[in-house]
């Protein structure tokens, strides 16, 4: 029988304390019908991106919270409780390892084959580190990559420009409302209706229509008139953008948010429905993937095709370009990923994805918050956009929650400036504070966040495992390591933190330390690589650098 699962809402404790009530109300959100994917299967995002192993497991984590004493921390290994232990109040009050595999034996086959025997899951970032927030968590992300690339472009912003890209899924759900955002006009291509339709009703794409003639003419009449609008194509994009470039159309720019980390499960090859794919998928798993990687291929060589024409064309971390190289496309890597594209000088200053969530689930404590952070950088016009357009256009999924993009400095003084909010009673319970795991010094993924390093580091993990380490005798509330997610098994090492803002003096403290080191691991990361504007950085702003010294 389907489970539908909600977390929590209001003051009354189910746990011993806040921090311990933060992450059994986190979990649970994750898989709240109007945050996951597909809950019934435990997956939140991401292809098969899972909160907890099965149902055995979620429930003996909800019931290990429950019993957790202030000064426990329970391990969670690939989504399965495993040991209690006796720490200290400040240490974390979770520790979470999802999908790591020793690197010679790191293969999708080996994983699956332990996931087949019940010993692994795949966490994805946010998935498995219970700080999923909906599609709203990557939204900002892809707001504020389309607005750099309008940026290096010379563009005012997107008006009038035609964005092309596929996938509707949790994180690809994003990208409609993102370009429209941006005053642009979209043609997302996504096979699956439901996924299609699921964004309709989150007003996050304008229009659906199975006929390319009708999605043509519909984006090419806002384009013309300078007008946004968002447009979900169901059909195949390996069917669709070649067939784009035969008729010679060329987008302003072109991108993809198809699950292609994941051939078997993300992928779906032209000339089956979604019916025939799940049968083949199950009947004969290799020829699944033979005919997926094909796709892929084709996918690309058009991507490559608009590239030529002028488009702008990115990678924008699903790890296509990896694929279609693997299937015998040898230019796939000509054109680049978003972060060294265009977010690298951000990361440079320790900037990346900082969100809340309300734990009561008030959405009025939601709406102090985002004031407060109006307050707190008035002088950020790009910033305060940001934050009124969420207010308008983003339609809430699960516990209330937002996100922005802040960097060294700024986080800690919104942290704190929340536990404030929480001791004074301006909000009704506890803030929870965390962020993706794309960010300045929490990953290792050469074909995404550390594509193209100046130094050559690109596949040296100990960033992330650092990273880590210093959340969590920092006094982070739960942290996590993670293998594979956004590019698949074998290609990523990234790690998480949570902080809770309770109100507490205690609080307060862990979080001027946490989220101080958390980004402050950016810029260090980058000062290192050698990045001359991160190097200044680090100096303007005092961090010890014992190398720069």
């Amino acid at each position: 029988m389907a489970r539908t699962i909600r977390a929590p809402r209001g003051t009354q404790l189910t746990c011993k304390n806040w921090l311990i009530e933060a992450a059994y109300r986190m979990l649970q959100n994750n898989l709240d019908p109007q945050v996951a994917g597909d809950p019934e299967h435990l997956i939140v995002y991401g292809g098969r991106g899972k909160a907890a192993r099965n149902w055995e497991c979620f429930d003996a984590i909800l019931r290990s919270l429950e019993r957790l004493e202030p000064d426990e921390t329970l391990l969670v290994q690939s989504g399965k409780p495993v040991a209690v232990f006796r720490t200290h109040a400040d240490a974390p009050r979770v520790l979470i390892a999802n999908s790591n595999i020793v690197p010679a034996w790191a293969t999708q086959d080996n994983f699956d084959r332990w996931e087949q025997a019940g010993l692994i899951m795949y966490g994805q970032m946010t998935a498995g580190s219970w700080i999923y927030i909906g599609t709203q968590g990557i939204l900002q992300g892809t707001y504020e990559t389309l607005a750099a690339l309008a940026r290096q472009r010379g563009w005012s912003s997107l008006r009038g420009k035609l964005v092309l890209t596929a996938g509707l899924g949790e994180m690809g759900g994003a990208q409609p409302l993102a370009i429209t955002m941006n005053e642009g006009v979209g043609l997302i291509v996504e096979v699956d209706r439901r996924r299609a339709e699921r964004r309709l009703s989150l007003r996050q794409v304008d229009r659906i229509t199975d006929q390319l003639e009708e999605a043509m003419t519909w984006v090419e009449a806002a384009r013309a008139a300078g007008q946004p609008l968002s447009v979900a194509l169901i059909a195949n994009a390996a069917d669709v953008l070649p067939e784009l470039v035969t008729r010679g159309v060329t987008p302003d720019v072109v991108t993809d948010q198809t699950s292609a980390h994941d051939p078997l499960y993300g992928y779906v090859p032209p000339g089956l429905t979604l019916e025939a794919a799940a049968a083949l998928r199950q009947s004969d798993p290799e020829e699944y993937v033979r005919r997926s990687m094909a796709a892929m291929a084709r996918h690309v060589e058009a991507m490559l095709a608009f590239k030529a024409r002028g488009a702008e064309v990115f990678d924008y971390g699903n790890n296509l370009r990896q694929r279609a190289y693997d299937a015998g496309v040898s230019d796939a890597f000509t054109y680049p990923g978003f972060v060294p594209a265009y977010i690298r000088p951000l990361f440079c200053q320790g900037k990346g994805p900082f969100r809340w969530v309300a734990l009561s689930g008030d959405p009025g404590d939601l709406y102090v918050t985002d004031q407060a952070i109006l307050e707190l950088f008035p002088e950020d016009e790009h910033l305060a956009r940001w934050i009124r357009m969420a207010q308008e256009q983003v339609e809430l999924q699960g516990l209330p929650a937002r996100i922005c993009w802040l960097g060294y400095g700024e986080r800690a003084r919104a942290g704190l400036r929340f536990n404030e909010l929480v001791a004074s009673g301006k909000v009704s319970a506890p803030i929870v504070i965390g962020r993706d795991h794309l960010d300045s010094g929490s990953v290792a993924s050469p074909n995404r966040e550390t594509e193209g390093m100046r130094d050559g580091s690109d596949a040296i993990a100990d960033w992330p495992l650092l990273n880590a380490l210093i959340n969590a005798v920092g006094g982070a509330t739960w942290v996590s390591i993670h293998h594979g997610g956004g590019v698949g098994i074998g290609y990523s090492i990234h790690a998480g933190q949570v902080i809770v803002a309770d109100g507490t003096p205690e609080a307060a403290r862990r979080l001027e330390r946490v989220l101080t080191t958390d980004p402050g691991m950016g810029v260090v990361r980058h000062a290192d690589a050698g990045y001359p504007e991160a190097i200044e950085f680090a100096r303007a702003h005092g961090l010890q650098i014992p190398m720069l010294d």
